[in-house]
């Protein structure tokens, strides 16, 4: 058997790779290198209308400055009353700085306070804006008014009620209050000291003689940009999400929205909505149990809302009903989402290997728990990994140094038969029997650990905690890219320092070839996250100590052997 055979198998391997990963972009499945969908593209808006309200909702503005017209009965009030009197309301916690309009009492503008902007570090980083860079809010609103005039909607102009701007203590209640159609609408934002997820009650007071029969939407509202800190050497998803305990985890480019083709559950009574980009996300979480229609469509070009109806119930003329739902806007903390709702925490994506990746993730958590640092947490895993594949590694490398010691036989061989390949190939095979040889045997490792390999770079891609986590020295954020390439190049140098530990293959074009990969490799990981080439740097040094460790042993058991 000819080491060619081995480049082939490894080609092939890849190759296979490479296969299954097209066949998941085909169908709509994130790149396991992550790779760019298709960008959505404006087309004429197309507005729908909530399956669970009588009335439509009110079609969102294309830019905050010029609210359109609705989609559909219950007119808002006309644009240039709503733009005399709104205002906006600044209100600020320790983690969070919202800004609300209090047209449609929306939360127009968030900034996360604890979390750098990638360019600016003297700046939050900015999820939700109205600005002509982005168009993201959050909404509701109550339709299903039938006496012609509209209930308060996201268009609608509210009062602010509460007085207190900033939290001074635990909890800090933010009321607006609005009357229209008969309906008077309190909406009152509970924010929480450290906390991300804030309680929202919608209070419905019938003001009217009749009963009302109103229904209230969540809304959820972006442009389908991607975020201004996008790598144009990975991609990570940007879209909506619709999570259910029957169809768990649902996620919507702004393309197959565009393009009605996002595949979602419709009608539920339980999970909630969201939309979800790189480290950051938004999600409503409506009250559990309650029959409700869900929605992810397009706006108006390259608008697209994501949003949550449900009816609720007859009001009787003076009563009142309040319907309680949660709100987040923040990190893509997993453990602090998942104790918001169910499933929450799926919005960090981790690709088609999270069953790989979840576990890797808690077990860097643990260690993390211990030693403090994500870049020694790296350098820990890695350890536990060689360890877990040491038998299969252990193998492999005597293997390879056997390979090694016939090196000068294989190409005594070569000599012998030249260009008669059928008895080159018969030779070859009667001396790796005799040896003990498996020529594939050092392919094996790579090739179980190429999930491994893949897991760990959506972890370190997809975790926001690795977002701005220093290691030491110039590494100061693990999840971007050296900014000296002083990693890249010690990884290169390790796999040069195991390719010549490695037997020299009998073809010289061969030889070159595998000369080659550590540049191509080495030039790959210029632009992946730091942690990444991390991993790889240690594992390599890790590899070559027990290879060099192995075919140590294994030449003094020779030398011993032939004293005899």
């Amino acid at each position: 058997m000819d080491i060619r055979r081995t480049v082939l198998w490894m080609i092939f391997s890849f190759s296979l790779l490479l296969l299954w990963n097209n066949w998941q972009v085909h169908n709509g499945k994130p790149s396991l290198f992550g790779g760019t969908p298709p960008a959505a593209t404006a087309q004429a808006p197309n507005p729908q209308a909530a399956p669970a309200a009588s009335t439509a909702i009110p079609s969102a503005p294309a830019a905050s400055s010029a609210p359109a017209a609705p989609a559909g009965g219950g007119v808002p009030t006309a644009a240039a009353a709503q733009a005399a009197q709104s205002q906006r309301v600044v209100i600020t916690t320790d983690v969070l700085r919202l800004t609300f309009d209090t047209t449609g009492a929306q939360v127009v503008r968030a900034e996360l306070l604890k979390f750098p902007d990638a360019n600016h570090d003297d700046q939050p980083t900015v999820l939700l804006d109205d600005s002509r860079d982005l168009n993201y809010v959050v909404q509701s609103g109550v339709v299903g008014s039938t006496s012609g005039q509209p209930f308060p909607t996201h268009q609608t102009p509210f009062r602010m009620v509460s007085t207190d701007r900033s939290l001074t203590g635990d909890t800090l209640a933010v009321v607006f209050e609005a009357d229209s159609g008969g309906l008077k609408v309190t909406k009152t934002y509970t924010l929480h000291r450290g906390r991300y997820d804030i309680d929202v009650r919608h209070d419905l007071t019938n003001t009217s003689g009749d009963p009302l029969r109103p229904a209230l939407y969540l809304q959820l509202q972006r442009d389908g940009n991607n975020p201004p800190d996008t790598s144009s050497f990975y991609h990570t998803f940007t879209g909506m999400a619709v999570y259910s305990e029957q169809d768990k985890f649902q996620k919507a480019t702004f393309s197959d929205i565009e393009k009605k083709k996002a595949s979602y559950i419709k009608q539920a009574d339980n999970g909630w909505i969201g939309v979800v980009q790189h480290y950051f996300a938004t999600a409503w979480i409506p009250p559990q149990g309650k029959n409700r229609t869900n929605e992810l469509l397009e706006v108006a070009p390259n608008l697209y809302a994501a949003r949550t109806v449900e009816s609720v119930g007859e009001v009787s003329a003076g009563a009142s009903a309040s319907i309680d739902s949660h709100l987040w806007i923040g990190p893509q903390d997993q453990k602090a989402m998942a104790a918001v709702a169910p499933g929450l925490e799926l919005v960090v994506d981790y690709g088609v290997l999270t069953i790989i990746a979840k576990p890797l993730f808690a077990l860097m958590t643990w260690l993390h728990s211990i030693l403090g640092n994500w870049g020694w947490t790296i350098v820990a895993l890695t350890v536990l990994v060689k360890a877990v594949f040491y038998p299969l590694a252990a193998t492999s490398y005597r293997s390879m140094a056997r390979m090694k010691q016939v090196a000068p036989r294989l190409q005594a061989l070569k000599e012998k038969y030249g260009d008669d390949k059928q008895k080159l190939n018969a030779a070859m095979m009667e001396l790796y029997r005799t040896e003990k040889i498996n020529p594939l045997g050092g392919c094996l490792p790579m090739v179980v650990q190429i999930p491994v390999f893949i897991s760990l770079y959506w972890v370190l891609l997809a975790s926001v905690e690795m977002r701005g986590a220093p290691w030491l020295g110039w590494v100061h954020d693990l999840s971007v890219h050296d900014p000296y390439f002083i990693l890249p190049a010690i990884m290169m140098a390790t796999m040069f320092l195991q390719i010549k530990l490695n037997p020299t293959p009998p073809d010289p074009v061969q030889a070159k070839v595998m000369m080659i990969m550590p540049l191509v490799f080495g030039g790959m990981m210029f632009m992946f996250p730091a942690g990444l080439v991390l991993y790889w740097c240690v594992n390599n040094t890790l590899s070559i100590l027990q290879q060099w460790s192995i075919t140590r042993r294994l030449k003094h058991a020779t030398e011993a052997a032939a004293n005899k």
